[in-house]
């Protein structure tokens, strides 16, 4: 029998699907009845606030893994990479080698007490990734040892009065702020979560002072799962200055997207790490080391005059 040699044709079926299922029936308004949800998507406005709706849509992929098209029949667009990323990575590898910065010591990976059961270092994490919000790592460490000093539960947070734990978290920034967040956030937990943290990124960021940098940081660290990636004001700034992005961004969540766009996932829970820590010591927020940096003949923001 002879082979066909003619153009083979593929054809696939598309799924009509609103970007607006991707909400669960509980993110309904209330109001909506069961008419509304079968049969009155298409007639419903677009919200205002498009930014938040995009953010909590790409919470809630992460969250359920993501769905991966395997269909090798639909060529695929290839995606948009910097030039010479793969050297720059390599570069900053070798500089972050010797593992001296103050994250590797003093960051939140090392401020919770290891031997605590899993619920408590998970609360422990979580609580020194709300303290490391612009506070250098020094001062979170310093403030996390002396609540742990006191025998840090999500119990003795509840159990102890404000001015208290003002005192134990002085001097980090914003800490009257950050009091009341600790205490309304560890209510939450207690009354919703039986003592534990959320396991997803949507529900973390929910929590009063708990920001998209702090959830992703805190899947990876307590739960062992990479959500995203967590970028911070290291990682923000540094990833403008290489042009790992396509257009400059000005916000961190916008750098994470444009980032995960391309990215490897398998670099994601590295990327924060290598780059919070070259940023600590080489480049810097003002007067970046370009002299001591291996890439210095490849970044953009070095060869400006």
């Amino acid at each position: 029998m002879s082979t066909p040699t003619g153009p083979r044709i593929v054809t696939r079926c598309m799924s009509r699907c609103s970007g607006q299922q991707l909400f669960t029936e509980d993110k309904l308004p209330t109001s909506l009845g069961k008419e509304a949800v079968a049969g009155k998507r298409e007639r419903t406005k677009p919200l205002r606030r498009q930014r938040k709706v995009k953010l909590e849509m790409a919470y809630e992929s992460l969250d359920r893994g993501g769905d991966v098209d395997d269909d090798d029949s639909t060529p695929k667009k290839p995606k948009w990479e910097p030039p010479n990323w793969r050297l720059q990575l390599e570069n900053i590898r070798e500089m972050r080698k010797s593992k001296d910065a103050p994250v590797d010591h003093m960051g939140a990976e090392q401020c919770y007490d290891q031997n605590a059961p899993p619920e408590v270092m998970r609360y422990q994490v979580l609580l020194s990734l709300m303290l490391s919000s612009q506070t250098k790592d020094q001062v979170t460490a310093a403030a996390m040892r002396r609540l742990r000093d006191r025998g840090l539960t999500l119990d003795s947070i509840l159990e102890m009065d404000d001015s208290t734990l003002g005192e134990l978290i002085y001097p980090v920034g914003f800490w009257r702020s950050k009091v009341k967040y600790i205490k309304q956030t560890s209510k939450i937990l207690k009354q919703q979560y039986g003592g534990d943290i959320p396991a997803t990124v949507a529900e973390l960021v929910a929590l009063p002072g708990v920001g998209p940098k702090m959830a992703h940081l805190a899947m990876a660290i307590a739960w062992g799962e990479v959500s995203g990636i967590a970028v911070d004001t290291h990682v923000h700034r540094i990833a403008n200055r290489l042009k790992w992005i396509k257009k400059e961004s000005k916000y961190p969540e916008e750098t994470r997207a444009a980032l995960e766009d391309w990215l490897p996932r398998q670099l994601w829970k590295e990327i924060n790490w290598l780059l919070v820590g070259f940023g600590q010591q080489t480049c810097l927020p003002v007067n970046p080391r370009c002299g001591d940096c291996l890439n210095r003949g490849l970044c953009p923001a070095a060869q400006r005059p």
